[in-house]
């Protein structure tokens, strides 16, 4: 015991009044352990899957992530206080250095609050689809200052929280697991009406991805220049590769539309000539 006490007490580095000691990295390697340790505990319960209980992935992980940072922070204030430093001495007399820092990382910290209104607010959760100044992507995790996300050519994209905060984001999975879309399409003057939307909404019926049939629906939009404007209407599930699905419904539509003898016309223009019949006198 006596052994184990010296080797507690010897000291490693010193400086003037100020030293570490083999006792001070032992407390700063417990409590990392024990931090380690809590935050996989809490892990494990938020994330355990119980028998007839629904829960949300992304409300969870927001949870654990806000709950993962507090006590990383109580952590590193107590690993200061290991080290023999004392936390409100150090902010006190770094007060001026902390406000140039502050100020050089404005954007940064505007970052950082900006996440922790994501995680708490939980208006954007994991897995969520977004539309982001044009851009479709998906979201796959939400840190303290930035996000990860993929669009749509499985490229990783990294966002500030701030942009997600302050700019104008269309959520489209928010309310619900399927969302409406639509395919613009015309077809020639003379052709039936009535016939074009009704194979308009037999192509959507022929794809698998798209929900609620009975929402299907062919529209009239407007006696174009060319053409004669219709809208195909319909649900989907699958919002992130909505395109391939519209991609599918158009070569159905392309299908159908030649073997009933319906033309999807092009625009044209008519030129007239005009000879010059005056003479000169």
């Amino acid at each position: 015991m006596e052994t184990l006490k010296n080797i507690l007490a010897l000291e490693i580095f010193s400086f003037d009044d100020y030293s570490i000691k083999v006792s001070n990295l032992v407390a700063v390697f417990v409590i990392l352990v024990i931090t380690r340790i809590a935050l996989w505990l809490i892990k494990r319960a938020l994330f355990r899957k119980q028998k007839g209980v629904k829960r949300d992935n992304g409300n969870t992980y927001a949870l654990y992530q806000i709950i993962k940072y507090v006590i990383w922070v109580m952590a590193i204030g107590f690993i200061l206080e290991a080290l023999g430093i004392k936390v409100t001495l150090l902010l006190a007399g770094s007060a001026a250095l902390l406000v140039g820092v502050g100020l050089g990382l404005q954007q940064t910290f505007n970052d950082v609050i900006s996440g922790i209104i994501l995680l708490s607010e939980r208006s954007i959760k994991i897995d969520d689809v977004l539309e982001i100044d044009g851009d479709i992507v998906k979201i796959e995790s939400i840190g303290l200052r930035t996000s990860k996300a993929l669009n749509r050519d499985d490229i990783s994209i990294i966002i500030p929280n701030s942009l997600i905060t302050t700019s104008k984001v269309i959520n489209w999975s928010h309310q619900s697991e399927k969302t409406r879309f639509r395919i613009d399409v015309g077809v020639a003057y003379g052709s039936d009406v009535d016939k074009v939307i009704k194979i308009l909404e037999e192509s959507a019926f022929e794809h698998a991805e798209v929900s609620n049939r009975e929402l299907v629906e062919g529209r009239l939009m407007n006696f174009g220049n060319s053409s004669l404007d219709f809208q195909l209407l319909f649900f989907s599930k699958n919002i992130f590769r909505i395109g391939k699905v519209k991609s599918d419904i158009r070569r159905i539509i392309s299908r159908k539309f030649s073997e009933n003898n319906i033309t999807i016309p092009f625009p044209q223009m008519d030129l007239h000539l005009k000879s010059d019949s005056t003479k000169k006198i």
